[in-house]
């Protein structure tokens, strides 16, 4: 472990494996991004990764994709739903239902770490950042967020400097940025928004690591998480380039 002011500051991020939208494991009843799968991350001392969307009426809940259809039996666009609807829907195959940030932070009360990833329509619209900074003002927990759209991210570091922040990542080559401009992509690869974001620290991609300027970042005493490692293999390949893994599909 490497000793920088950085790294001091934020030695709870890095602590331990970090479970990848909680210790989720379908054939057990237990989906990505609920409860069940938060309970048991705490259960076995994970800190937990998660992803907020802002619903229709400005709420923050817990869910990844953009639509509905791939976790539940309803289909369609999540932030055209109210919070009230949307707590509502059961998750496939399971017992659970979507939760808002602030149940979230009720069910985790500080008893580990949180890295929350802010979700984005690449449209410059920011409220999600604002709500879920004004849910988590009083949490006393240790946590992060952190989004691919550097757009949120320096609006974090507007809105409440001293949250901590990072840049979710990867060489932004894959299909996901295919409606971005190009010269977007290419500055998104070389981070040419950290004088405006001045992220705490780097969420990168697994498969596009060693890269030289996430190592730069990590030399200059910044922590690097990465994601998502799904076996012991990948987490001893990965450690030799970041400070602690994002993890699913196995124990670590």
């Amino acid at each position: 472990m490497r000793f920088s002011p950085q790294m001091r500051r934020l030695d709870w991020l890095v602590a331990q494996p970090i479970a990848h939208r909680g210790l989720h494991d379908k054939s057990r009843g237990i989906v990505e991004n609920t409860a069940s799968a938060f309970a048991a991350a705490m259960a076995g001392n994970y800190a937990v990764e998660c992803d907020l969307q802002i619903t229709a009426d400005g709420e923050a809940v817990v869910f990844h994709d953009n639509t509905l259809d791939r976790l539940t039996d309803e289909s369609g666009l999540l932030n055209i739903r109210t919070a009230k609807e949307l707590v509502r829907i059961v998750i496939r195959s399971s017992s659970d239902r979507m939760q808002t940030l602030g149940e979230l932070l009720d069910q985790v009360g500080g008893r580990v770490p949180l890295v929350i990833e802010l979700k984005s329509h690449w449209n410059g619209d920011v409220a999600l950042a604002s709500r879920a900074l004004k849910v988590l003002e009083p949490y006393a927990g240790p946590y992060a967020l952190m989004s691919f759209d550097p757009d949120m991210v320096a609006a974090v570091a507007e809105f409440s400097r001293h949250t901590v922040r990072g840049i979710t990542a990867d060489r932004a080559v894959h299909p996901y940025y295919n409606f971005l401009p190009v010269e977007r992509r290419v500055g998104l690869r070389n981070f040419t928004h950290l004088t405006r974001t001045r992220p705490h620290f780097l969420s990168y991609n697994f498969h596009d690591l060693p890269f030289a300027p996430v190592q730069q970042f990590r030399a200059a005493g910044f922590p690097v998480i990465t994601w998502t490692i799904r076996s012991r293999e990948e987490e001893s390949q990965a450690l030799r380039y970041c400070d602690q893994v994002t993890f699913e599909s196995y124990i670590a």
